[in-house]
């Protein structure tokens, strides 16, 4: 039996699995985000913990357990203080959306020899080290939302490198020596399916689970979920859905666009060619705060009302700037084509329609480096959602899969503890045996008029307007 772990930005989800793939039990809990205003958003590792311990005991009877696999959101800082020991608590993480570091981007993109974001860690790290003296000095070292997990479970620090090709976005000595930053403070790399170690007897002994059991690691959660929801073979993609989106095409070669991340898939000899989203689900909370609605339920009735298109009302989803294809944090967020008939329900489904134009034009630039999705598999926090699958069939115009578990991180997850613990032979026979299909979505034909012609305007506009305003993160 393995237990999975994925932290995800508002909630720790986890499921105890056999090794035929069935999903044995399942938890999730919330965790509450600090954010105050501006670039900066945070969460307490400590809410982490806590949410782990509360999975754990909803989850039941853990003595079977054979392993732990954990994976988590990135790229989220977390600066563990000189002096803590594993079962201490930590200043806040730094989410994948903070972007207190847009000063030190160009100075890191120069380094590495390509566009690196400030979200990413090198960025953030040096904001810490020049803007924050004091916490720079007390850090005994930096390690990711996952890996921090690991380190309280296991009492060692470890970084993951997910996989080749993910060179930019890291660190190795030379890197680290022309910025300056001290390398006591960045732990060693492991891979996906690697040890950290075995769990500390006091884990052990608070959560009642056998002595030396390994806690693995699945790496990021894009690289679990891609295993979850049956991604193997090229031309299939991966739509990852929650606070953000994720959209991951397999692909035979390694494609070369500034504007999107390329780099190794999880089954050899594959890349996996991906684009990242800001603000999926986020726009969605957004948008029921807006209109005063109570939840997603209500969001979504309120949406159906509306004829497709909404009547020519389109929304760009860049509530917390933007990733693929735009890379700029100074993006924000519009609506165009209002007019005096845009009532509550246009605004709700246009706002629906805009992460798929969003998808869209992630897809269109993937087709520009002549790659091309054949379907596209949903996973995550919205992929039950039939009429947002619906949506997202008929604007990108491929079928939409939705997996039998929608947790795919989860599922993932399962399929690297299975192969690390040698139940399966390779991650593609593990994930072909265990991923499911539940329901498939074709576009329909007799809206695909109406969103070709938005989803060009949205495009057009997009290129336009954002080009012309791109700050690459400073006031101009």
């Amino acid at each position: 039996m393995l237990l999975t772990i994925d932290i995800g930005t508002s909630h720790l989800k986890s499921a105890l699995w056999n090794y035929d793939g069935k999903r044995l039990s399942f938890a999730s809990c919330a965790i509450p985000a600090i954010v105050s205003g501006g670039q900066k958003h945070e969460a307490d590792p400590s809410q982490w913990l806590l949410a782990f311990s509360q999975c754990c005991e909803k989850l039941g009877n853990l003595k079977q357990t054979e392993a732990i696999v954990i994976s988590g959101n990135g790229p989220t800082l977390v600066p563990v203080l000189d002096g803590s020991s594993p079962n201490t608590s930590c200043i806040n993480a730094r989410l994948w959306l903070d972007r207190r570091a847009i000063q030190y981007q160009q100075q890191v993109s120069e380094v590495m020899n390509g566009f690196v974001d400030a979200g990413f860690f090198l960025p953030k790290i040096l904001f810490i080290k020049n803007e924050e003296c004091e916490l720079y000095d007390r850090t005994k070292f930096f390690l990711g939302c996952p890996e921090y997990l690991a380190y309280v479970l296991t009492g060692q620090w470890r970084s993951v490198f997910p996989c080749e090709g993910f060179d930019r976005w890291f660190w190795n000595d030379a890197v680290l020596e022309k910025l300056a930053l001290d390398k006591s403070k960045f732990p060693g790399f492991i891979r996906p399916g690697d040890s950290f170690g075995n769990l500390l007897p006091q884990a052990v002994m608070d959560f009642g689970f056998k002595k030396d059991i390994p806690v693995i690691s699945g790496g990021p959660d894009f690289f679990a979920a891609i295993l979850g929801a049956g991604i193997t073979e090229p031309g299939q993609a991966c739509d990852r859905t929650g606070s953000s989106e994720g959209i991951n095409l397999c692909t035979k070669n390694r494609a070369e666009d500034s504007r999107l991340m390329s780099y190794g898939h999880p089954v050899k000899p594959w890349w996996n060619l991906s684009g990242i989203i800001n603000t999926t689900g986020k726009a969605i909370d957004w948008g029921c705060g807006l209109l005063g609605l109570d939840n997603f339920d209500d969001f979504i009735a309120l949406a159906k009302k509306s004829e497709p298109g909404s009547g020519d009302l389109v929304f760009f989803p860049y509530l917390a700037g933007e990733r693929a294809p735009l890379w700029d944090p100074s993006a924000r967020a519009l609506w165009s084509g209002i007019s005096l008939s845009a009532g509550r329900r246009e605004f709700a489904n246009s706002i629906l329609e805009g992460i798929g134009y969003a998808i869209r034009n992630v897809f269109s630039v993937m087709e520009e480096t002549g790659e091309r999705a054949g379907q596209l598999h949903v996973t995550g926090g919205l992929a039950g959602c039939g009429y947002l699958n619906q949506i997202k069939a008929d604007i990108t115009g491929l079928e939409v899969l939705e997996g039998a578990y929608k947790e795919a991180e989860l599922l993932g997850l399962a399929i690297i503890g299975s192969c690390s613990l040698g139940k399966f032979s390779c991650y593609k026979e593990a994930s072909n045996v265990l991923c499911r299909t539940e329901k498939r979505y074709e576009p329909n034909e007799k809206n695909k008029t109406i969103y070709d012609r938005l989803f060009n305007r949205y495009k057009q506009e997009s290129r336009n307007f954002f080009t012309a305003n791109r700050t690459n993160g400073k006031e101009e």
